[in-house]
């Protein structure tokens, strides 16, 4: 049987309310009829790190839905991909439309993934509701407040300063990104959110670059500080968390373990040598695909 794979885009809307939720933009990846009779697991939902989107895990998703036979959501978080904008942009509250979300989609007790943003968004919801999540993978973050490295900040610069030409040519754009960012793969996951106009031929950013811009600090904590005392709250489902052995963030791993389990008791760390941060997901093609591919297909068909 033909696998299918459904297609839910809501319509971009625009809210300045404080606690309403957003409705998340999502595709679904199905398993077939015949095979859904056998199959136990739980849905997996996946999220996303800072400026990407759920077309960044397209090949991934196929391949985990396919591997461990689950039903697999990738989800664009509030101010990224086809979601709803909102001046507002914390854990919380993106925590609060993951819920909303599991909820109207009544999918019971999920398989949570996130990397880096959506690591900390994942952790979120399995913190303040340890009882809805089976299984929680986290990609290349930690659950401790950090200081975020200059490029999110030149990124968001970069945008600006592209958005103000009004180009008509991605190459164009492409080239003022330089300035601001070398590698020729990041700057490729960038320009995912840079789409041309139909009407006007103008290349615009669909993500709202200067919300996100204001939120960057936000971004670098977390909802549920484990310093200088240990949160009470704790997710005791399985946990792996996954780190690259090139990641600016892998030195969260080495040095706070014991915070990590004060939190997460029942986790794993795993690291991918040579895989950066930016590679691990948003972009894995580049860089460690099979690798990462095992540990967390491993990971979730492992019966507990």
């Amino acid at each position: 049987m033909t696998r299918r794979i459904l297609l839910n885009q809501f319509k971009r809307l625009y809210s300045s309310s404080t606690s309403k939720t957003l409705p998340l933009s999502f595709t679904k990846y199905d398993i077939p009829t015949k095979d859904k009779l056998i199959s136990r697991k739980q849905p997996l939902i996946i999220c996303h790190g800072l400026f990407g989107s759920k077309q960044n895990w397209r090949s991934l998703a196929k391949s985990i839905s396919l591997q461990c036979n689950c039903e697999v959501y990738t989800i664009d978080a509030r101010n990224h991909g086809d979601s709803p904008h909102d001046e507002h942009h914390t854990y919380d509250l993106m925590g609060s439309d993951l819920l909303q979300f599991i909820q109207d989609h009544n999918i019971k007790n999920p398989m949570l993934m996130g990397h880096s943003m959506g690591g900390k968004v994942m952790m979120n919801v399995s913190l303040r509701n340890p009882e809805i999540p089976s299984k929680l993978v986290v990609i290349d973050m930690a659950p401790i407040k950090l200081q975020l490295t200059r490029e999110y900040s030149d990124h968001i610069e970069a945008m600006r300063d592209i958005q103000s030409r009004k180009l008509t040519k991605q190459k164009e754009a492409d080239e003022i990104l330089q300035k601001f960012e070398p590698d020729l793969v990041v700057r490729q996951f960038l320009l995912t959110n840079l789409k041309k106009s139909k009407s006007t031929g103008i290349y615009q950013f669909r993500i709202p670059y200067d919300i996100l811009g204001r939120a960057l600090s936000q971004m670098g904590g977390f909802s549920f500080e484990t310093q200088p005392l240990p949160d009470t709250r704790q997710y005791k489902g399985p946990t792996l968390f996954i780190t690259g052995g090139k990641s600016p963030f892998r030195k969260q791993f080495v040095d706070h373990p014991e915070l990590i389990r004060a939190q997460f008791p029942n986790s794993i760390i795993e690291n991918i040598e040579g895989a950066g941060h930016w590679g691990k997901c948003e972009i894995l093609q580049t860089e460690k695909p099979q690798e990462f591919l095992e540990i967390a297909t491993n990971f979730i068909n492992k019966r507990d």
